[in-house]
């Protein structure tokens, strides 16, 4: 079983920064990617940025250039830096984590969430 513990989140003003971690503990097997996605009241979970193990990183277009995301393999964490922060960032952030226990299929698992709202 995995356990993912989200940090960093609050308040800030526009034009702000932020930083989320999330760390992954417990028998998570080879990572294939950690990320984060968000969740704003009425609208549907979507992808903020994602990190695969070989170091790709991929970008929702409305965070591209303004939020950038960053992995310490050696302690399971991965980072989110927010900068430039909207009032339209405002959601709960999800930490996810895909991984596989071979020969088991892949897995996916999420954190808590930790809320980020942005003031205009």
């Amino acid at each position: 079983q995995v356990q993912l513990v989200e940090s960093g989140g609050g308040l800030v003003q526009a034009g702000g920064s932020l930083r989320l971690s999330c760390t992954a503990s417990g028998r998570i097997g080879s990572m294939i990617a950690m990320g984060w996605y968000r969740q704003a009241p009425g609208e549907e979970r979507e992808l903020v940025a994602l990190i695969t193990s070989g170091g790709s990183a991929d970008y929702a277009d409305s965070v591209q250039d303004r939020f950038t995301i960053s992995r310490d393999n050696t302690k399971n964490t991965v980072y989110l830096q927010m900068d430039s922060l909207k009032p339209e960032d405002t959601a709960v952030y999800y930490c996810n984590l895909r991984g596989r226990i071979w020969p088991m299929n892949p897995y996916t698992d999420w954190g808590q969430g930790t809320q980020v709202t942005v003031s205009s």
